[in-house]
């Protein structure tokens, strides 16, 4: 391995970027292994569907053309359920059609939808009629209104409606690998979403490119819960299923009982969630008592995975560990670690980058590429970076530079090897009276008192300074509160005064979005409108 001079890492060609459309690609891995099982959907409340390669095939070519009588290619398409089987025929039929299909969080509220629909100029939403007791017809009913144009398609029955379709004669059109096939939403932990716009040959490519670093076999078996709506479910699990020909038990909803018990009864070799599944999994009281045999490897992501829930994956289930890194508008995998990597390195960074991707750790203020284990910003660039934000050029343009480079937000370093470590965000930086403080430089030490869960620290308007500093705490269980006295004096004892919290609150239930990553606006909210209990000062 060649030592880097800087924190810049070269694009690693030695892969092919792959050139072939998500229609495509389901029909190569159809011809391959007709008979092979592509799909197994599992849910608590009825028995497992499946699907081969052929039959998956089939009714996504049915759904195509269903879709082909209604919109037309390059249409935008928009999804609204949990993680159901027709939602896996719909995004291969969409992708056949030539269509683009928009994500949605099935978690959305009446306006969040709205503006869903209407920024991604869908002219129509897919929907799952109910979902974990939201009447979510009704909800369809009150936003349509709304955004005039968009039809409403139930996905109730909708499977024999495509099924009866005639496709005799059916001429599907062709597909530039390099268009777009999705329309994916920002995570929204600092704002308003925006709707991130990804190729095929970006999705295809990084989907296999991330199973090969995990060391997943080719025809694995991969059991998962991520929601389909994030570039990790339908993506990187997904499609990626279909770049190794595997078999994907795909749970509708995320239950750790259901889950531990499909390990065994389907002979999985992979198991992916993020971090908070997967301390569910671990507290699970049927934990020790299930039969993990089959399991190789554990990934997780979309948060940073706490070395101690690596650990204890390793153990339990006597696996290897992947960590992935990356974001939504990179489709969505930059840095990944291997099983095979040291246990420093799997457990304390985010991985090397992977083929295809240049990535460098530019400093914040000048643009200019940081020495090695010197902390700047995240920047990628290649094959699978967004087309941009749709109908946002500002927005693209402040997260794209002139060179080509996208910036993550994300502060971390880089060694000589090109193993990165994610060390903060960039946006929740907070700047008082002219000092630059890392909100995560503040949480590290709280944790180290032994009543703190976790800890969150953020930036508050501050007459006197611009900016002061506020922190939020989570209890271990059973815990007594310390007083905001008792934590000042931590802070103080290792950190510089400036750093040290002027406000301190306790919170129960830190808020997080749909893929467990924590939304510091939500707190800083709060404290504005005086939600959240403060700490007794003594």
């Amino acid at each position: 391995m060649t030592e880097l001079a800087t924190s810049y890492f070269p694009a690693d060609e030695s892969r092919p970027v792959l050139e072939l459309s998500v229609g495509a690609l389901l029909r190569a891995a159809a011809a391959d292994v007709p008979e092979r099982t592509a799909l197994v959907s599992i849910a608590p409340d009825r028995e497992p569907q499946s699907w081969t390669y052929a039959e998956l095939l089939d009714d996504a070519e049915h759904a195509a053309a269903w879709l082909l009588e209604r919109f037309a290619p390059g249409d935008h398409v928009a999804v609204w359920a949990p993680n159901l089987p027709e939602w896996v025929v719909l995004q291969y039929g969409a992708a056949l059609a030539g269509m683009v299909l928009v994500t949605t969080n099935p978690a959305l509220r009446g306006p969040e939808l709205e503006y869903a629909l209407r920024q991604s100029r869908a002219v129509a939403v897919a929907y799952a009629e109910s979902f974990r007791g939201t009447d979510m017809a009704s909800l369809i009913t009150s936003v349509l209104p709304a955004v005039p144009g968009v039809r409403a398609v139930p996905l109730t029955d909708w499977l024999a409606e495509v099924r009866a379709v005639d496709v005799s004669g059916l001429r599907l059109p062709e597909v530039d690998p390099a268009s777009a096939t999705q329309i994916q939403f920002t995570s929204g932990t600092t704002g308003s979403p925006k709707a991130a716009v990804l190729t095929h040959r970006a999705m295809v490519t990084n989907a296999g490119d991330v199973r090969t670093r995990a060391g997943s076999p080719e025809g694995a078996v991969w059991l998962s819960a991520m929601p389909l709506f994030h570039t990790a479910g339908c993506g990187l699990v997904g499609i990626g299923n279909l770049v190794q020909r595997g078999t994907l038990v795909l749970a509708q909803v995320f239950e750790p009982g259901l889950l531990l018990e499909a390990v065994g009864r389907y002979d999985v070799q992979v198991l992916a969630g993020v971090p908070a599944m997967l301390k569910a999994l671990l507290a699970h009281p049927e934990v020790a008592t299930r039969d993990y045999a089959s399991l190789e490897v554990v990934m997780s992501g979309g948060d940073a995975v706490p070395a101690d829930v690596i650990a204890a994956c390793e153990a339990t289930f006597g696996v290897g560990f992947s960590t992935v890194y990356g974001q939504t508008e990179l489709s969505p995998i930059v840095t990944q670690t291997s099983p095979d990597d040291a246990v420093e390195d799997n457990r304390g960074t985010a991985g090397r980058p992977l083929w295809n991707v240049e990535v460098t750790i530019l400093d914040a203020e000048t643009g200019a590429v940081v020495p090695l284990g010197a902390e700047g910003e995240i920047c990628a660039r290649g094959y699978q970076r967004m087309l941009g934000y749709l109908d946002m050029p500002e927005a693209t343009a402040a997260t794209i530079d002139a060179d080509g480079w996208l910036h993550t937000g994300d502060l971390g370093t880089m060694d000589a090897r090109g193993y990165v470590r994610v060390t903060g965000r960039l946006k929740d930086l907070i700047i008082r009276g002219g000092e630059n403080i890392y909100p995560r430089e503040v949480e590290d030490v709280l944790v180290q008192h032994p009543a703190i869960g976790n800890a969150v620290v953020v930036g508050i308007d501050d007459e006197a300074w611009g900016e002061s500093v506020a922190a939020i705490v989570q209890l271990t269980p059973g815990a007594e509160a310390p007083t905001a006295a008792e934590l000042h004096d931590l802070v103080r004892a290792r950190l510089a005064p400036h750093k040290t919290p002027k406000a301190w609150y306790v919170s129960a239930d830190l808020p997080t979005n749909a893929m467990g990553k924590l939304q510091k606006f939500r707190l800083r909210d709060q404290i504005v409108a005086g939600t959240l209990a403060p700490l007794e000062p003594r």
